[in-house]
């Protein structure tokens, strides 16, 4: 381990280049390790029958390291499948959620409360990677986003917690 190799406010890339901290590549993979850190947290905030969705939540985490590795110049490209996937496991939780009928305020059980943070999390981590373009970041990171506002909706209704509306 380089101990103190990013004092003066340079780092290395995984392709071994030398770039200052606050190049785009290390701020988006920095947004990406604060986004699998907080689906941590919303893994770890489950209730026990919900198992799928920690277990799809812990391959969005793997999903987000190899992004991290394309980001940081290390690896080939991502590939679509993962968008797919995102998509159908979408689907999947909002088939059993009413339809919306406006707005939500975020919150609710602390289950949703933290995909909803993710979801932030998520959307800022989106407009960060959109200075890296790939043709696969993007849209996972889209779609992650939608699957945790479907996640969120779904751990209240688990729960028995419903839904607040915003009312304008």
């Amino acid at each position: 381990m380089n101990v103190g190799t990013g004092d003066k406010g340079i780092t290395s890339l995984l392709s071994g280049e030398r770039v200052p901290k606050s190049h785009i590549r290390v701020e988006a993979c920095g947004e990406l390790d604060e986004l699998a850190s907080v689906l941590g947290a919303l893994a770890a905030s489950l209730s026990g029958g919900q198992e799928k969705a920690r277990g799809e939540i812990s391959w969005i985490q793997e999903q987000l390291l190899h992004i991290g590795a394309w980001v940081a110049g290390g690896s080939r490209a991502p590939s679509s499948e993962p968008v797919r996937v995102l998509e159908k496991a979408a689907e999947a939780l909002e088939r059993d959620l009413p339809p919306l009928q406006g707005f939500l305020l975020p919150g609710g059980h602390p289950s949703a409360a933290w995909a909803h943070v993710a979801r932030t999390v998520c959307r800022r981590a989106e407009r960060r990677a959109a200075a890296v373009p790939s043709p696969e970041v993007l849209p996972f990171l889209n779609r992650l986003s939608t699957y945790l506002y479907a996640l969120a909706r779904s751990c209240n209704r688990l729960n028995g917690v419903p839904e607040t509306q915003w009312k304008p």
